[in-house]
């Protein structure tokens, strides 16, 4: 069953991110829809620091109402050095603090002006550093002119899916009979959100993925491992 995973471009998500991208044969980065105003985990993601939680925000300059693909960052700010200043703090004294470094280097040399660039070359870096090979595409590559839960069955149709799995966020909004009527089956995340080693007090789940690189490495693939229940089972228990 050909399953595709529709996503907004996030800064270094968290590892239930991740765990979509293992089961995607199809990976959408969903860039053609509106930059979410305020903070969001477009702009920036949680590490954690011996003072407690910290954020790696990414400065963008912002316009009213610009599309994720549209969006540039400020490099007007040192904001990379400030980054990568912040993770060796954080990090440095972690089993695999070098490998993580040298992947997040990598990333940060990239010479962008653009968020969504920033952000797709990141996720995709640390899917590749996981080996995990789905097919990556832009949303604003397929010339949708529809919206939300039909904008996202449209994607599906010219990608040709029959599996569509989603994360938590969808039940706010998704309409099921939009996809049951082409035969697309929806279903949703249903995170374990498997605990590893951090350092810097009890685990939390929704840190970004580099610092469950940073703890474990390769083998932290043993906690990307979450499995998707069909929608009509999983709101049951919602």
């Amino acid at each position: 069953m050909n399953t595709l995973v529709i996503s907004q471009p996030m800064v270094f998500p968290w590892v239930g991110l991740f765990e979509q991208v293992r089961l995607a044969d199809l990976f959408v980065h969903y860039d053609d829809v509106q930059l979410p105003q305020g903070r969001s985990f477009i702009t920036r993601v949680q590490v954690k620091t011996p003072q407690g939680i910290n954020w790696l925000t990414v400065p963008v300059l912002r316009q009213n109402k610009e599309l994720i693909c549209d969006t540039q960052i400020d490099n007007s700010q040192r904001w990379r050095t400030k980054h990568l200043n912040t993770l060796h703090h954080c990090y440095g004294r972690s089993p695999f603090f070098e490998e993580m470094f040298a992947l997040v280097e990598e990333i940060y040399r990239q010479p962008t002006d653009m968020l969504c660039e920033f952000n797709v070359f990141g996720i995709e870096a640390v899917a590749a550093y996981f080996g995990f090979r789905p097919r990556f595409l832009l949303s604003s590559s397929l010339g949708t002119v529809t919206h939300s839960s039909q904008k996202l069955v449209d994607i599906a149709e010219i990608l040709g899916a029959q599996r569509y799995i989603t994360g938590l966020g969808a039940l706010n909004y998704l309409e099921y009979d939009k996809f049951e009527i082409r035969n697309i089956r929806v279903e949703y995340m249903s995170y374990q959100k498997k605990p590893y080693t951090q350092l810097n007090g009890s685990f939390t789940p929704f840190v970004s993925i580099l610092d469950l690189i940073a703890n474990c490495g390769k083998e932290g693939i043993q906690n990307i491992d979450s499995s998707s229940v069909y929608w009509k089972e999983f709101i049951k228990h919602e």
